[in-house]
């Protein structure tokens, strides 16, 4: 029997080494998990060019989604916090989890602080990631502000590949700004970086990537142990109807 996938779908290239990387130091055995990655940047572009995901996308999205159940993934993660909500809608149509790899950020930025800094570079990205810490305080039953921090100077230093200006940029806004939350928010998964670089600022920096991937490898341990427990009987079942010799 072929092994489920744990199937991550980016819209930048530069994320499918930050996952692997974050996989292999999270599990005691990286060969348990069967990876895999589709990486489709006009996704991103599309949603960017018509202000959001529109039905088109939206269309698309599924199609991504139902090859991916079709491939064998037992999990599949968005990284993309753009287009992330867009592929949790599919969480109850599919016989698989799917998941945005921001949520269990989100959550923890509600169970930490009240007042959060959301800090983006795109600004297709505020929105979907502001409604998903409100989702994530109205769960909790917690009242929270948020305030936002667009970081528009950055982006061109990633479309260029100069990861270091990225991250520099958005480290220099963080700092004038961080005074005014108790907690950040990097919605963004290229943003991780920005931690190392502001380790002295003496509030909760969250990002998505490690605390998406261990959701992740969460629900694909439990989708394991299910598809396990469900092949038990089977066994025991022709067990019994062996002839006896």
């Amino acid at each position: 029997m072929t092994q489920p996938t744990l199937l991550f779908l980016h819209t930048s290239p530069v994320h499918v080494a930050t996952f692997e990387r974050l996989v292999a130091e999270c599990v005691i055995d990286p060969a348990s998990v069967a990876l895999e990655h589709v990486v489709d940047e006009s996704l991103l572009q599309e949603a960017r060019e018509q202000g959001g995901v529109t039905p088109a996308l939206r269309a698309r999205i599924e199609c991504y989604v139902e090859e991916g159940v079709e491939h064998g993934a037992s999990v599949i993660v968005c990284t993309c916090s753009t287009i992330g909500a867009s592929v949790e809608e599919y969480s109850d149509q599919v016989p698989v989890t799917v998941m945005r790899v921001d949520r269990a950020m989100a959550e923890e930025a509600v169970r930490q602080g009240e007042c959060i800094l959301l800090v983006a570079a795109l600004e297709s990205t505020l929105a979907p990631t502001r409604e998903l810490l409100l989702d994530a305080a109205r769960r909790a039953g917690k009242a929270i502000d948020i305030v936002e921090l667009l970081c528009r100077e950055a982006w061109a230093h990633f479309e260029r590949g100069d990861q270091q200006a990225y991250l520099g940029e958005i480290a220099t806004q963080l700092r004038a700004h961080a005074h005014e939350a108790d907690v950040v928010v990097l919605s963004q998964a290229s943003m991780a970086g920005v931690s190392d670089l502001c380790p002295d600022l003496g509030l909760p920096m969250l990002t998505s990537p490690r605390l998406g991937t261990l959701a992740a490898l969460h629900a694909y341990q439990a989708r394991q142990e299910q598809a396990a427990s469900n092949r038990e009987p089977e066994h025991d079942a022709r067990r019994e109807e062996a002839p006896q010799q």
